[in-house]
């Protein structure tokens, strides 16, 4: 470990000391600053609501996720509510991203504008805008793809095989965040084991790395398994929602929500390293991001799946672009163009105008959102956006169905929402109001159980069927509506609470009809 932390002291002290240095602190700091300040101008995101709650039952891992998301949510808010703190941390992870795109450049041998290029492209991109705009388990990704990347061109460009130890901290710490980051460590193999640059596979710190990312890693990997793998059943409904996009459709849509006009620069990046040249030794690189391109196209994946793979070829592909285009009037025309065209899209992915205004400029800007799931319904601002609206409203909207039973009625009454959104607003806001913790059979929520409710009175949020629980009550009626915002998610836009007294079974009897993982 000593010797470990010696050459990371090394490593820092270089980058110090590069001539590049201000440029990456520039582009990392916008990255940074343009998410924190667009941070409180909404709320609480549905998910964010949701990783607060699992966190705040710590566990070694939840029914679709593994535990760091939820930890580090539940942290933030360990001394009250504060949004602009819990989004400080994707927007650390935005710039995080930004620093190991340029990192990667200058390893490969970028001057300054390449340096720049590679920033200025990956900070303004709309995908990873978007993506950091809310703490998720996605916003990591592409800054551990990007720092896996690195280690492992590290190892291979600079025979530095103690990288291949932060790669393995990398991929252990990514799987305890979200498990998708395998669909581009086993590329990465494969396309290393069809290098020249194989050998780096076989050392002794690449033995080493694989162990600690297992160690790392195993914790949510055992919980999994003593769960019976909830994960998966997860994933095979998630999967089953998702539109399945032609391969032309896949490939524009990748290329809109990357930036078109940055969109030469990673293609570049991946095509140079495939072939001879100075890049051969990063070919591994390329042929990853084909790898997993293919595959996610062939998973039907959503786009942001793939949002990892960019900042390497950004970084690539801004050398390529450096090396061919030496005016200087031409590079800083098409920055400033692709810049100028990456702005436009940025309010679709951070909440940046009101959304009124959002509304008549996502129609004037044409930037209506692509359908990535069958169920998608036409919604007036972006789902991203839109939940982050009417949780509050939500939580009081309950509470006034709440109060108005008897004290009596009170101490029985079970909160039942239809998902862990509205659970975990409840969770959140409904503690001020004196409102119990919800229950839901919605994911981790099903797994918390009943809380010892017999069913006797239950106010249910967001039923499909009203007149089921008029069946299946002894006497039930539509005691409340919420969702009057006509910006919210439409499921959730003017629905029903409905308020059952005596169901018909016990609730902890009939708790597994309840039971919904996707």
């Amino acid at each position: 470990m000593d010797a470990l932390a010696r050459w990371l002291g090394s490593t820092l002290s270089s980058l110090r000391s590069d001539s590049t240095r201000y440029i990456v602190a520039a582009t990392a700091g916008f990255a940074f600053f343009l998410h924190l300040a667009a941070a409180g101008r909404y709320g609480f995101f549905r998910d964010e609501l949701y990783f607060i709650a699992c966190g705040r039952h710590p566990a070694f891992g939840y029914v679709d996720q593994p535990p760091l998301v939820p930890l580090i949510a539940a942290m933030t808010q360990a001394f009250g509510h504060n949004l602009v703190l819990l989004r400080t941390v994707p927007a650390l992870a935005a710039s995080g991203v930004v620093v190991f795109a340029c990192l990667i450049a200058r390893l490969a041998g970028a001057g300054r504008f390449a340096v720049a290029l590679a920033g200025i492209a990956t900070a303004t991109a709309p995908m990873y805008v978007g993506i950091d705009g809310t703490l998720n388990t996605s916003a990591f990704e592409p800054l551990a793809w990007a720092a896996l990347a690195y280690f492992i061109a590290r190892a291979v460009l600079l025979s530095d095989r103690r990288s291949l130890l932060c790669a393995g901290v990398t991929i252990g710490l990514a799987l305890e965040a979200k498990y998708q980051i395998v669909f581009y460590a086993i590329p990465l193999v494969v396309a290393l084991l069809l290098t020249r640059e194989r050998s780096v596979l076989f050392s002794r710190e690449a033995a080493f790395g694989a162990v600690i990312a297992l160690a790392v890693a195993a914790p949510s990997v055992v919980w999994q398994w003593l769960h019976g793998f909830p994960f998966l059943e997860v994933i095979r409904a998630g999967s089953a929602r998702n539109v399945a996009q032609s391969p032309p459709a896949f490939l524009l849509n990748q290329l809109g929500v990357m930036n078109r006009i940055f969109a030469p620069v990673w293609i570049a990046g991946a095509a140079a390293s495939l072939t001879p040249g100075r890049m051969a030794k990063l070919r591994f690189l390329g042929i990853a991001f084909l790898l997993t391109f293919a595959l996610m196209m062939s998973l039907h994946a959503k786009d942001y799946y793939l949002a990892g793979l960019y900042a390497p070829v950004f970084a690539l592909g801004a050398i390529v672009f450096e090396r061919f285009v030496s005016a200087a009037s031409v590079r800083l025309v098409y920055v400033i163009a692709g810049v100028a065209y990456a702005a436009i899209s940025w309010p679709n992915a951070l909440p940046l105008l009101d959304p009124a205004p959002l509304v008549a400029y996502l129609d004037t800007m044409h930037l209506r959102p692509q359908a990535q799931e069958k169920a998608y319904r036409q919604q007036l601002i972006p789902q991203n956006l839109a939940d982050q609206l009417g949780w509050e409203d939500l939580a009081r909207d309950v509470s006034a169905v709440y109060h108005s039973l008897p004290q009596s009625e009170q101490k029985r009454a079970a909160i039942v929402a239809s998902n862990w959104g509205e659970a975990s607003a409840i969770d959140f806001f409904g503690a001020a109001d004196g409102l119990p913790q919800a229950l839901s059979g919605h994911n981790e929520y099903y797994l918390w159980g009943t809380r010892g409710y017999d069913g006797s009175i239950i106010i249910r949020i967001n039923s499909d069927d009203v007149s089921w629980w008029m069946k299946h009550c002894r006497e039930a009626h539509v005691a409340g509506v919420f969702g009057v915002n006509r910006f919210v998610e439409p499921y959730e836009h003017n629905r029903p609470i409905v308020l059952c007294h005596g169901f018909y079974r016990p609730l902890a009897a009939d708790w597994a009809e309840f039971k919904a993982f996707n």
